[in-house]
Order: structure tokens, then C-alpha cells, then sequence
């Protein structure tokens, strides 16, 4: 079985960004120790115009072979121009409104994201499943989130879009990992507790 693993940036407060969701103040703490990190822990986390930017584009997949986002994640790179912001991953943007897939490379999920998701954890492979956000996606798919990093920067935001937008049952998650970052950035790891 495949994971399903919420990697999301957040303040020390847990907002994943302002009220409106832009949480471009975080991008400070792009420092290279930080880029290194993405670099070689998760480099396909980074969208792949941004990969060729900083020059690893020829890296291979090291944790993630799919990436499920929702409209809003999606639409940063779809008003830049950019149809298929991780062409390197097979991508999944869940929306409602979104009737056609702007790119070939893209798969609409109007309807029934639990059940794809299911699907695509049930796949052979050794690779997993990239949840990019946002807020109401990592909601409604709380329950098959089997591990959460957390990349904490060292900014309040005081009221914002949480990293979850509904509502869920207590479920205790297992630290497994920490690493601290000279710029005051965290990246915490968790495995959901089953």
C-alpha cells in the first residue's frame, strides 16, 4: 500500500497562509541550506520550472511519483502560464468547477477524491503520493492521510487558512523525524497512528 503523505508549509501559529491563502511570506526562507534539503530530500516537491530553474531538474523521484492538489494550489502556476506545474509527477487537482483539464498531462477529479485516492494508494510502487494542499482538500481526505511533513517557518500569521479546513476526530500522529534549519525553519515528520 502506497502513502499518502501531506508535505505543507506552515507559520508557527499553523496557518499554511493569510486569510486569502497566499503564503508567499514564507518563500523568504528559501535560503540555500533550505534548498539544499529540497534538493536532496525532496526534490520532487518543487514544481519542475522551478527544479530547472535551481538546476536539478535531472534529479530522480526520491519519495513522491504522484501529486494531489486542489484548485487553488493548482491555479499559482495555471495564471503564470503553466498548465502542468509538475510534469515530472503523474497530477491530480481535485475541482468542481474546473470542467476541462487545461493540460493532457493533468486528471480532473470532479467527484469521488476519496475513492481515487484509495486507488492510487492500492497501486504497486515504491514510490508515494505527494498531497500539495490545499486546506479543503487535506480536509476532505483527512482519513487517508497516513503521514504529514510539516516545513514550519518562523512567521505569525495570526488568523489565516489552517492546514486543515474541516473538521475531524482526534487521531494521534508519531514524531519520526526533526530537522532544524539555521534560518529558524522545521521540518517535522509524522506517521499517523493506526
Amino acid at each position: 500500500m502506497r502513502k499518502l503523505t501531506y508535505y505543507v508549509a506552515c507559520s508557527v501559529d499553523g496557518f499554511i497562509g493569510d486569510a486569502t491563502g497566499d503564503g508567499t511570506a514564507m518563500l523568504a526562507y528559501l535560503d540555500e541550506e533550505f534548498l539544499d534539503f529540497l534538493r536532496t530530500e525532496y526534490p520532487e516537491t518543487v514544481p519542475t520550472h522551478g527544479r530547472r530553474a535551481l538546476g536539478f531538474d535531472d534529479l530522480e523521484n526520491r519519495r513522491f511519483d504522484t501529486i494531489v492538489q486542489g484548485r487553488a494550489s493548482y491555479d499559482l502556476a495555471l495564471k503564470e502560464g503553466i498548465p502542468s506545474a509538475y510534469a515530472h509527477l503523474r497530477q491530480y487537482v481535485a475541482s468542481r468547477t474546473l470542467a476541462v483539464s487545461p493540460s493532457p498531462d493533468v486528471e480532473i477529479v470532479a467527484d469521488g477524491l476519496v475513492d481515487k485516492v484509495r486507488e492510487l494508494k492500492a497501486e504497486d510502487g515504491d514510490l508515494g503520493i505527494y498531497l500539495c494542499g490545499g486546506s479543503r482538500v487535506a480536509g476532505e481526505l483527512y482519513d487517508e492521510i497516513d503521514e504529514l511533513v510539516i516545513k514550519t517557518y518562523p512567521v505569525v500569521y495570526g488568523t489565516g487558512m489552517p492546514m486543515f479546513a474541516a473538521g475531524s476526530d482526534l487521531t494521534r500522529f508519531g514524531l519520526t523525524g526533526t530537522r532544524t534549519f539555521g534560518n529558524g525553519a522545521v521540518v517535522r515528520t509524522y506517521a499517523r497512528q493506526r
